[in-house]
């Protein structure tokens, strides 16, 4: 039995389209690892552990942080490496991915690797509309005004904005179209 998220889709069915996207058209040798970008506490449980677990099956060597690695709001030179280390970067934006400073630090750290080191970068847009992203409205708009209301800076919180529209430009799929298999 799938389970299913808020929006319709299983578990499976994002799984199974990036299985047959990174596995099955060969964008990727298995030994090429991937670094997972996704907010936890939307979809570690539901999607990321299941899409971790596949991703590894199948031998792909995937890079996943723990949340107990955080100790600060800037990202550990530890994941700077890891993603640096990555040919591909996966993205998965989910409602509340713009409320954590660790997750947009990421984001700037992925774009810059996908500029100087030519670092593909896949979007998957979990319970969001890429709109939403794109233009930094509903849920974005308001996790960087309170960014910016947190001394944050104002200048940070402008490249924040700048990354999430440039990323969110990328195509990328929305889970939120997907009902069974992959289309």
């Amino acid at each position: 039995m799938e389970t299913s998220d808020t929006d319709g889709a299983t578990k499976s069915d994002g799984v199974q389209l990036l299985q047959h996207v990174l596995v099955e058209t060969q964008l990727i040798p298995k030994e090429i690892q991937v670094f997972l970008s996704f907010r936890g506490e939307d979809s570690r449980k539901i999607f990321i552990g299941h899409l971790y677990s596949k991703l590894c099956d199948v031998g792909i060597n995937t890079f996943i942080d723990d949340e107990g690695l955080r100790k600060g709001d800037v990202i550990s030179r530890e994941l700077e490496k890891a993603i640096e280390g990555s040919r591909i970067s996966i993205v998965v934006f989910s409602r509340n991915y713009a409320s954590s400073s660790w997750c947009l630090e990421e984001l700037v750290k992925i774009l810059e690797c996908k500029e100087k080191i030519r670092q593909m970068v896949l979007l998957i847009f979990y319970g969001v509309d890429p709109f939403e992203v794109r233009r930094q409205t509903g849920l974005f708009g308001d996790a960087l005004a309170k960014h910016k209301e947190q001394s944050i800076g104002a200048q940070r919180v402008e490249k924040w904005r700048a990354v999430l529209t440039e990323a969110a430009n990328l195509s990328g799929w929305d889970l939120r179209n997907l009902t069974k298999g992959i289309r």
